[in-house]
């Protein structure tokens, strides 16, 4: 049979039986040739050059196959030597059957029809419907058309598509004419014939036993586990030179000869042993494998949500080789009732305009088949082209999302307060340039960093020996000074953090870089300015008070960058960072004065008699500098006047009362929920979720979970909106307070941070790097999906991709 219909399809292609042998021949010696070329493929490039960005002429980009079926190309349309693996790809992935929340109406005013979802069960295995045209079409139909029918009505199907949904049901059914049809009935048969295997005539010549079978499965399971797990390792799989006489073969070679090594089983099948058509180790073999477990995080990831409300987090970045990548990530409630953030992949774009950022992020929503109709919140960063009311990215979403709505990540408006605060107080300003020229001072060369750790040695040494400080394993570690980062606010409390530690090496650095007559003038020149703001009084007050700040803002910032962190817990942690700054704007003053005058007693610092008048040090004096006290200056225009600043950015850029859905949800989050206001949020915010019926009821199942939640000790121990919404789960009380449960999922859904697409990044720093740099954009995507969402990934059974590996087009070997 595989003989009759491959025959078959040839025929028609060169469209005669001669020109078919020709062909035929001609193909049998472009097989004869190995499925890999490592003699041939010697490296001469970086480890990646040898993939290409673009495919060969034998080979189809997947990627680039529309799923639509209005879109995609007519099957004639295609070469001929690439048909039969677009077949393989459009069968394996089955018919394009989207579910859309509203399908639009068409025919006559007075009695409009239109689609119904549940035709899909009907007509499980060829019924497709295409959005974009509101039609049907045949999926087996479309796959097994090689040239355009004149007909009339043979094409209603497969290029132009139905849509006359009156004559679907009934007697006449057009979809049951379809399937009795010559056509159809041949398609069907066709695609069964396909996807056997065993039924081709390479195979049914060429018959190999079990046990080479058994030998070909083992050398592909042996390269599958090698592939992945150098992808969890971040590792490259080709080497600069593969050739057998190498001294390093590449990573995943290494590997290979090392687990055979240790296993004579797979030494006998795998590199020289290895049949030379059949080996499984050249690049294009690694990409299939990459794909497949790529596609099959992605099926995963699309089964998981279902058809819950997910919200989509956007950022977008340059790669080594300059190309605009755009990481797309998930946020979604599973079905356990636990928050979850899926990475689904990266996509190179032209530009960063919102319209293009737009049409990209649809693109692969529609592909994978997510419903965008279910989206309930947008997480972006505050760049224009993002947050834009009119014309950012936002903006277009809403158009056709409405109740998707945009939070700007918290992360993001903590940096852009405490860097709005820091400018606001020059000498606090002042104090952050100060603090970088010291550090870049002291670590300016190898020499310096070599005599910085030497003093605090001899500085821990001496310390043990006085018994002030006690040893231990992980205790009295030698660090350095750490440089702050401009776009990552924390790093500047670590940099601060470590030039405490290091104070008093740092300054016997400096002194040798002054005392030190081999130096040139301007490096003793910046050792004295160093040495002289470390000295300073005002310096040393400053660098602690940016310390207690920025200690307590970080563990804001840490907590707001976890994935599971909700958007009303992310409020509670803001209003806990805001009531510890003003208890120490209030109440802090005499302790944080004590432990500077401390330091400064300790480190031999200068302190000035806070009772005097006070008079600026670094300028002439003023007239107005009489008329206050250096206690004055340094209690009201510093400590005051910057946690006063902190307070007010926090407050206008965390503000609960600007935003009304926060402020109505927040009671769900309490122990007794406010009825009145969750009703309200509902009915302004999520109109199209919730019926009027619904409406209704939702407010008796929430009086009834007051009183529940006051009687069962389970439900009364929920302390915050996750917590309720597992707990509505492992009591299966979910389908009792259902609505409250959609409520829960709806408000949890809303994004925090888009840390998750941060962390994306700095994933595509590892993979792609100065050495990688010509990496299709297509095998960079499939990597990050497979090393972040490696918790997926190594959960596959290797047989499982053995067998879709088998499915994806036609193998030399049998497996």
């Amino acid at each position: 049979m595989g003989k009759t219909i491959d025959s078959f399809f040839k025929r028609k292609e060169s469209g005669g039986a001669q020109e078919s042998s020709k062909r035929y021949k001609s193909d049998k010696t472009s097989t004869s040739k190995p499925e890999e070329h490592e003699i041939q493929q010697e490296n001469q490039g970086n480890v990646e050059a040898q993939i290409p960005e673009t495919n060969t002429n034998d080979e189809v980009d997947e990627n680039k196959l529309e799923r639509d079926p209005a879109k995609r190309k007519q099957m004639w349309e295609h070469p001929p030597n690439l048909k039969e693996q677009i077949r393989r790809f459009y069968l394996n992935e089955g018919p394009y059957q989207i579910k859309l929340a509203k399908y639009p109406k068409s025919g006559p005013k007075k009695n409009p029809r239109k689609f119904i979802y549940s035709w899909f069960g009907v007509f499980p295995n060829w019924l497709e419907y295409s959005p974009t045209t509101d039609a049907a079409y045949c999926h087996l139909c479309y796959l097994f058309s090689d040239k355009p029918n004149v007909s009339h009505g043979h094409d209603s199907f497969t290029v132009k598509g139905f849509n006359n949904w009156k004559k679907v049901g009934g007697k006449n059914c057009v979809f049951l004419n379809h399937i009795g049809t010559t056509q159809h009935r041949s398609a069907l048969l066709f695609s069964q014939n396909l996807l056997n295997q065993d039924a081709h005539i390479e195979n049914i010549i060429v018959k190999q036993n079990e046990e080479q079978i058994k030998k070909n499965r083992l050398r592909l399971k042996v390269t599958i586990d090698v592939v992945r797990w150098l992808t969890f390792q971040a590792c490259a799989l080709r080497g600069h030179d593969e050739s057998s006489t190498s001294k390093n073969r590449g990573n995943f070679l290494e590997m290979l000869q090392l687990l055979g090594s240790y296993n004579d089983e797979v030494s006998n099948v795998i590199l020289e042993n290895a049949p030379y058509n059949s080996k499984y180790t050249s690049n294009d073999i690694q990409r299939e494998i990459l794909n497949i477990i790529a596609n099959r995080i992605r099926t995963y990831i699309r089964d998981e949500v279902g058809d819950s409300y997910f919200c989509i987090m956007v950022d977008e970045s340059r790669d080594e080789s300059k190309k605009e990548q755009m990481a797309i990530v998930l946020r979604f409630v599973d079905e356990k009732g636990l928050i979850r953030e899926r990475f689904l992949g990266l996509v190179h774009v032209r530009d960063t305009l919102s319209a293009t950022l737009k049409s990209s992020l649809w693109e692969q929503l529609l592909h994978y088949q997510f419903d965008v109709s279910k989206i309930r919140g947008q997480g972006y960063d505050g760049a224009s082209n993002m947050r834009g009311e009119w014309n950012g990215l936002q903006a277009l979403v809403l158009k056709d999302c409405p109740y998707a709505y945009y939070i700007h990540c918290f992360a993001h408006r903590l940096q852009l307060a405490l860097v709005c605060a820091s400018k606001e107080v020059m000498p606090v300003h002042k104090f952050f340039a100060d603090l970088v020229h010291i550090i870049n001072t002291v670590c300016a060369s190898s020499k310096r960093h070599d005599e910085l750790q030497e003093a605090k040695r001899d500085e821990v040494k001496k310390l043990l020996e006085l018994g002030e400080i006690k040893s231990g394993k992980g205790k009295n570690q030698v660090g350095t000074l750490k440089r702050a980062g401009d776009t990552r606010w924390g790093s500047h409390f670590h940099s601060i953090s470590s030039l405490l530690d290091m104070y008093d090496a740092s300054i016997i650095v400096l002194k040798r870089i002054q005392d030190d007559s081999s130096s040139r003038y301007n490096q003793r020149g910046d050792a004295y300015a160093a040495y002289g703001n470390l000295k300073s009084f005002e310096f040393v007050f400053i660098l602690h008070l940016m310390k207690e700040i920025m200690g307590k803002t970080d563990a804001l910032s840490q907590a707001l960058q976890k994935k599971s962190q909700d958007i009303l817990n992310a409020m509670d942690q803001v209003s806990v960072a805001k009531v510890s700054l003003d208890t120490m704007r209030n109440d802090g003053w005499d302790n944080f004065l004590k432990d500077v005058l401390f330091f400064c007693e300790k480190h031999q610092v200068n302190v000035p008699d806070m009772k005097s008048p006070y008079v600026s040090t670094n300028y002439r004096p003023r007239r107005n500098d009489l008329q206050i006290t250096f206690g004055h200056y340094y209690r009201a225009d510093l400590f005051i006047s910057t946690l006063d600043k902190q307070l007010h950015e926090l407050n206008t850029r965390f503000s609960e009362h600007t935003v009304e859905l926060l402020s109505l949800s927040a009671s769900l989050a309490t122990k007794e929920i406010n009825v009145e206001n969750i009703c309200l949020l509902v009915e302004r915010y999520y109109p199209r979720d919730f019926t009027e019926r619904e409406r209704i009821e939702l407010q008796y199942q929430l009086e009834n979970l007051n009183i529940e939640m006051t009687i069962n000790p389970r439900l009364s121990g929920v302390s915050n909106l996750p917590n309720l919404c597992k707990t509505l789960v492992e009591t299966q009380k979910r389908e009792t307070y259902n609505l409250v449960d959609r409520v829960c999922r709806l408000i949890m859904t809303l994004p925090v941070s888009t840390a998750t697409t941060e962390r994306a990044f700095s994933a595509m720093k590892i993979f792609k790097t100065r050495l990688r740099n010509k990496m299709s954009d297509a095998y960079l995507a499939d990597s990050l999906v497979i090393y972040i969402e490696k918790e997926i990934a190594e959960n596959f059974d290797s047989d499982s991709i053995i067998d879709e590996f088998k499915d994806l087009k036609g193998r030399r070997a049998e497996l």
